[in-house]
């Protein structure tokens, strides 16, 4: 078996292992959890993403959804640097005060082309969500041929993102693409030369039409 048949298999069988049927459940057994990716954290199987919460007229609002959320068993929180000019970010972090940070696994994105943008971005992140580390940080839209050797170059993010990792401001490392599983499998390629493991990979795959834009159909 080669490296890229390797790093096929690898890819389907992590796939395989967050979609089966094997469910853990919170402390009320009323929601579902699955452990993500190789972080061994059990995270909701449903999560809430900050990119629409931020466009709300209502800030209270969005708050409200963001607590309402943890408070009924969702966990995964989902946003990134540059989501609505930090606005998604600062909301979140507001409805993360009086103790709920400790309800929810939180996760942020970077797309900084360099060490010291990924720094800037992930130190900004950190403000807006009032806290002082995050639990997920994922390279965000892997779309280019060049960004796994850009990513991972002589001063590139992932110095930065080891660099958190190392002073206790991340916890995991993970990366995002929308554009095709090609790319995707690249920067698994890249990793594996590199001797370092993602601690997960987002895809875009819509259940609800995999004929929009879509990232298994149209590669």
């Amino acid at each position: 078996m080669d490296r890229r048949d390797f790093l096929k298999t690898a890819a389907a069988a992590t796939v395989v292992t967050s979609m089966g049927n094997r469910l853990s459940y919170g402390a009320a057994e009323s929601f579902p959890y699955r452990t993500l990716g190789h972080t061994g954290e059990k995270v909701s199987l449903i999560g809430l993403g900050g990119y629409h919460l931020g466009k709300q007229s209502d800030e209270q609002e969005s708050i409200r959804i963001i607590r309402s959320g943890l408070d009924g068993g969702v966990n995964f929180l989902d946003n990134c640097w540059d989501y609505n000019g930090g606005v998604s970010e600062e909301r979140m972090g507001k409805a993360l005060r009086d103790g709920y940070r400790q309800k929810a696994f939180l996760m942020t994105k970077v797309d900084g082309q360099t060490k010291k943008a990924a720094e800037q971005q992930l130190d900004e992140s950190l403000r807006r969500l009032q806290t002082d580390h995050i639990d997920l940080l994922q390279f965000h839209e892997v779309i280019r041929e060049t960004d796994p050797a850009r990513i991972f170059g002589a001063g590139g993010s992932m110095e930065a993102a080891l660099a958190a990792k190392k002073a206790g401001k991340v916890r995991y490392i993970g990366f995002t693409g929308h554009k095709s599983p090609d790319i995707h499998l690249k920067m698994l390629e890249t990793a594996f030369a590199h001797n370092f493991t993602f601690d997960s990979v987002q895809m875009p795959l819509n259940v609800m039409d995999a004929h929009f834009r879509s990232f298994t159909n149209d590669p």
